[in-house]
């Protein structure tokens, strides 16, 4: 059996850093080494598996613990392949390093630990001879950082939304599970609800000239700031609602500007990235909509094209104590607490693929190893008794 910190040194240095958008390429991009790290694990384990193709290069990992008894819940644990990009970092990105109970590299918090941890709960349960109270349903997604789309994908395989690719998975899952825990560092605590977003990029145009006549032109760049001074004034209001509820209030960022082609030119395109931040039950659309209208207001006149949503995520509600899952969440709370964490049940600023499958019909909680303040980070790291703590209290839950 594979120990925790060498399962999670495996996934560490085999790189599947997330382009995020950008037209970027090379060996440290994209999924497939780790989806097929998890096919050789699965199929040396005896464990019956299955590729989701979701884009090229990009493949949802998918295997399948029976419990031991007829009719038992399903329960899916989810867990993403990508990474964000390692550019800034200080250490050696994919080299693992163990030091003072930790480990280095990117991904080791996000989400790799949570991998890891689920991976050796699974070869726990497979070597156990105690009983498993529940079918297993492991799956490793990709684009988590920036789309959602293998959590999206894979909620097809438990709707009538099938595609002729999703035949090898849907063999695995034939039905919605009865609740989902996915992966992400919570520090053993519970995340119950969290929030949602809608990102999506706006350009701005203008007509382009020669700068010793821009008279003649028409300056995007100008009609750009006007957009950005109305967002800034959006997201100061949103700061005040709901200002006490338990993920914070509603959030807008505007995270990139990009415009003009060099100082003598009038520029002709502003191209701006907006992420707005929603309360759970909030709309994307209605909140993607003030914006805007708030931008056209400030741009009476300008050509502004709203592309469609590259991300969009309505955010997870507390179902915890009110669905057919919550006995499950109970357990997983108690087994936390048998390790010697606190299992809070709290709710995050941030988002993941829980609110995916909340909206599919699966009520989902949010656990994993390590604090979201390494998540990212340029010396990325985690604390390896919290991966080990997490795969224990995984086992205890399917075991009882």
């Amino acid at each position: 059996m594979s120990s925790h910190a060498a399962t999670l040194a495996d996934l560490v240095r085999r790189p599947s850093v997330n382009p995020m958008g950008r037209d970027v390429s090379g060996p440290e991009f994209l999924e497939a080494r780790v989806g097929e790290y998890l096919v050789q694990r699965f199929s040396a384990a005896g464990l019956p598996w299955a590729r989701q193709p979701v884009a090229p290069g990009r493949d949802n990992v998918i295997a399948r613990l029976e419990a031991t008894h007829a009719g038992a819940p399903v329960i899916l644990w989810d867990a993403h392949q990508d990474t964000v990009p390692a550019d800034g970092m200080t250490i050696e990105p994919f080299t693992p390093l163990v030091r003072d109970g930790r480990l280095y590299g990117r991904g080791a918090c996000d989400v790799k630990g949570g991998m890891a941890a689920m991976l050796v709960a699974l070869e726990r349960l497979l070597a156990g001879d105690g009983p498993r109270e529940a079918t297993v349903i492991f799956a490793a997604t990709v684009n988590e950082e920036f789309g959602f789309s293998g959590a999206k994908a894979l909620t097809r395989l438990w709707t009538a939304a099938t595609e002729p690719s999703d035949a090898a998975a849907r063999g695995l899952i034939d039905a919605a599970p009865a609740a989902a825990i996915v992966a992400e560092p919570t520090g053993l605590d519970l995340v119950v609800q969290h929030k949602g977003a809608v990102r999506w990029r706006v350009r701005i145009r203008g007509r382009s000239c020669h700068s010793a006549f821009p008279e003649r032109g028409e300056n995007a760049i100008y009609h750009a700031g006007r957009a950005i001074l109305a967002l800034e004034t959006l997201a100061a209001e949103l700061l005040t609602r709901h200002a006490d509820h338990p993920c914070g209030p509603p959030t807008l960022n505007l995270g990139t500007v990009r415009g003009g082609s060099g100082v003598n030119l009038v520029p002709e395109l502003v191209l701006l990235e907006i992420d707005r931040r929603l309360l759970p039950g909030e709309s994307p659309q209605a909140a993607r909509d003030e914006v805007i209208g708030r931008i056209a207001a400030a741009c009476s006149g300008a050509r502004v094209e709203h592309e469609p949503p590259f991300l969009e995520s309505a955010g997870l509600p507390d179902e915890s104590r009110s669905t057919a899952a919550a006995p499950w969440i109970d357990r997983l709370e108690a087994a936390a607490s048998g390790q010697g964490y606190a299992g809070r049940r709290v709710a995050a600023r941030y988002g993941t693929n829980a609110s995916i499958y909340s909206a599919a019909g699966v009520p989902a909680v949010v656990f994993g190893p390590g604090s979201i303040e390494q998540a990212h980070t340029a010396d990325e790291w985690i604390d390896l008794a919290q991966v080990d703590a997490v795969a224990e209290t995984l086992r205890r839950v399917v075991a009882g």
